[in-house]
């Protein structure tokens, strides 16, 4: 009893007022003493405090991986007094994400990336939430996507004129560079062009800070001079300097230029509330250069891992673009005729989902399979591990575009695959996320290979990048050659 009343008061003076800034509820959290109470399903046990902490920041996919194999769909690890409960069924993974996705808020980490993203579709919570989607929505419309999807083959086809035969490369770098041309164009217009690479460089750097953010430490390491402080510091100063001064300049111009910020700036709230104000369509415009930029580099980056790694399933792709786009760039209307290219990015984010993993506290008691989640527990699920999961997945670790057949599809569970996450939050830019995919790995692999050179290890930050880049050598190729 005295150990849980220390532990308490730990939870209450040191942890819980750093995890609840930003908009977290303290109505969650409920006393150490409560929470042991409650039945926990098996899990990592050790005398050694921080060893679950410890392996989780080490390597967290293999941790996981090892829990779902040695305890089953659920089970449990905390390091100090946070408990977490590791789901890893696609019926439980329904339950967290859509059936009883009332009982649950994003958790720790999205909690603290609002020191990054503020409050945007990715971190808002509640009745904010549902605003800001209203808002955002036709932005995202099919129609929107069409016109989207002329820029993305623009910039593709930009990128595939700088490449030479032979050329050495980082096919990851080329990759975020091109998305971040095409966010830069579809959101802000062709006059900001010669800001992306600073906002990317700002981008990438306060990305690679993050996991000072949600360590258990982080509210104290952020108030002391540490140069990865000072990198974040300036990196944010860089990207609120540049987002502001460009919405100011759309404010005054009041032009519609069919691009996502023109959406965001006429959007009126039917309910009454409103436009967005200058914050909101900062945290709104950081979000989604996060989203379609990193994540969608990330997807294509692995994606030419893989083709480079299996030349046959390289050649039916290439017979499809042959047969469909011939020796032209594809056009927005070639893509419901590609549907082998779209499997080939399906399995991609199958073995490497770029958003690898969610986190969802729990804002009350709530019953998820046979085990009770305590209010303010962290409920856990794992695209990079259920995505491998053998039961749902025949020799999981082979790359097999043909798995994402609509008869292959219909006898899986619906959630063994959620590379966008799923219910009320589920990734709002999906439909653009998976033209920009289909588009872009179409307008390249039309005129070129790409042949990435010696092992490549997934690094799983907020997103799954390759760690240390992802050095390659381009060919080109002729219409119609194997």
């Amino acid at each position: 009893m005295q150990t849980a009343r220390r532990v308490n008061l730990f939870l209450r003076r040191q942890v819980w007022p750093h995890t609840l800034a930003g908009g977290v509820p303290r109505a969650v959290v409920r006393s150490a003493e409560n929470v042991m109470k409650t039945p926990r399903p098996p899990g990592p046990r050790s005398l050694i405090p921080g060893s679950a902490l410890r392996a989780m920041q080490r390597q967290p996919i293999r941790f996981l991986t090892s829990l779902a194999r040695d305890y089953g769909d659920v089970s449990h690890f905390s390091y100090g007094p946070q408990h977490l409960y590791f789901l890893n069924h696609p019926d439980l993974i329904r339950d967290v994400l859509v059936t009883k996705s009332g009982s649950f808020m994003k958790g720790r980490a999205l909690q603290r990336a609002k020191l990054l993203l503020g409050e945007g579709l990715l971190t808002s919570e509640g009745e904010l939430h549902r605003r800001q989607r209203r808002l955002a929505q036709p932005a995202f419309h099919r129609d929107r996507i069409q016109q989207y999807a002329a820029v993305m083959i623009d910039r593709a086809a930009a990128t595939s004129a700088s490449w030479t035969d032979g050329q050495s490369l980082d096919i990851h770098h080329e990759m975020m560079r091109l998305t971040l041309s095409i966010v830069a164009r579809t959101l802000f217009g062709a006059d900001v062009e010669a800001d992306a690479e600073e906002i990317g460089a700002a981008l990438t750097e306060a990305l690679e800070v993050f996991p000072l953010l949600i360590s258990p430490f982080a509210s104290i390491l952020q108030k002391l001079p540490l140069p990865r402080v000072k990198r974040l510091e300036r990196a944010l100063a860089t990207l609120d300097r540049t987002i502001y001064r460009i919405i100011e300049e759309r404010r005054v111009s009041s032009e519609d230029r069919g691009d996502l910020l023109s959406m965001f700036l006429l959007a009126q709230d039917e309910e009454g509330g409103g436009g967005m104000s200058d914050r909101q369509l900062r945290d709104e415009v950081m979000t989604l250069f996060l989203a379609g930029h990193e994540t969608t580099a990330n997807a294509l980056a692995w994606t030419w891992c893989l083709l480079s790694m299996h030349p046959g399933v390289e050649r039916e792709m290439h017979r499809e673009l042959d047969s469909v786009v011939e020796d032209r760039d594809p056009v927005p209307a070639d893509y419901p005729g590609l549907p082998y290219t779209e499997m080939v990015i399906a399995e991609s984010m199958r073995l490497f989902p770029p958003a690898w993993i969610i986190g969802r506290l729990a804002i009350e008691d709530v019953t998820i399979g046979d085990w009770t989640i305590p209010r303010g527990a962290i409920a856990i699920v794992s695209q990079a591990v259920m995505h491998r999961d053998g039961r749902f997945w025949p020799d999981p670790d082979r790359f097999d575009p043909l798995r994402f057949t609509a008869e292959a599809k219909a006898v899986r569970p619906r959630f063994a695959y959620f590379p966008f996450g799923a219910g009320p939050r589920v990734c709002i830019g999906e439909g653009f996320a998976w033209a920009e995919g289909v588009l872009v790995l179409a307008t390249l692999a039309r005129k070129w290979r790409v042949r990435v050179r010696g092992e490549v290890e997934p690094l799983p930050l907020i997103t799954l990048r390759p760690r240390g880049g992802m050095p390659a050598i381009v060919t080109g190729r002729q219409n119609g050659t194997p």
